[in-house]
């Protein structure tokens, strides 16, 4: 049962410059998620996809492989996760003759990232035969009391229903936690999409995971990781 991690990290982040190589706590943000891989002893590869030779080198000096450079078509803003996977297992089966039963997708900007997740996602992922498997979190307040706000200022519910209803009685929401995504490759292949009507998930608690789309976030995730290895 042949196994790839797939590290996508182009060079042109826009919010934040330079994002999947800035420094985090004296080190590249992306160590932290080649680290990870390479630890969990899960992967018969671990590579990074980019269009940039900085993190090219970067990511080899970590012990990440990358045996080729992504293509153009691939590199821009509207190119999804999906189809920079696809162009990796193809170009490994045409230029290596290499083919994979199972990849696992893992974000360059995941510092909270855990190997003991990524070996519970796999487990569910080839144990309970999902299409794909992520982490989640739950929203930290009820989406059901969401609030849209018009031009003017004024305030109206979404669901009006929900107005006087006690938090603890709404159903719990959660959110894609932003790692990593397990995925068998046939089924990425079949599909072209990670979520699909067979996705399971793993849950993680709200101190083990951040987005990162400003320096804000990056701040917390330094916090946050800080608390959890202290």
């Amino acid at each position: 049962m042949s196994r790839i991690a797939i590290i996508p990290a182009r060079g042109g982040s826009k919010r934040i410059p330079r994002k999947n190589i800035r420094d985090f706590l004296g080190k590249p943000i992306i160590s932290y998620s080649v680290k990870a891989a390479i630890e969990s002893e899960l992967f018969d590869e671990v590579m990074v996809s980019t269009d940039d030779n900085e993190i090219a080198e970067i990511a080899a000096n970590l012990g990440a492989k990358v045996p080729f450079i992504r293509s153009e078509q691939n590199s821009n803003d509207i190119a999804t996760t999906a189809s920079v996977l696809i162009e990796v297992i193809n170009e490994y089966k045409h230029r290596h003759n290499k083919s994979f039963e199972y990849g696992c997708c893992i974000y360059p900007t995941a510092p909270l990232i855990k190997k003991e997740h990524l070996k519970n996602g796999y487990n569910i992922l080839a144990n309970q035969h999902f299409n794909t498997v992520f982490p989640v979190v739950a929203f930290g307040y009820p989406v059901w009391r969401g609030i849209e706000v018009s031009e003017g200022g004024k305030a109206k519910m979404l669901w009006p229903e929900y107005l006087n209803a006690r938090s603890q009685d709404l159903k719990k929401v959660f959110h894609d936690a932003g790692q990593w995504y397990w995925f068998s490759v046939a089924a990425l292949l079949e599909n072209n999409a990670l979520f699909t009507s067979n996705s399971g998930v793993i849950q993680l608690e709200e101190n083990e995971v951040q987005d990162i789309d400003n320096l804000v976030d990056w701040n917390l995730a330094e916090m946050k990781y800080k608390l959890l290895n202290h």
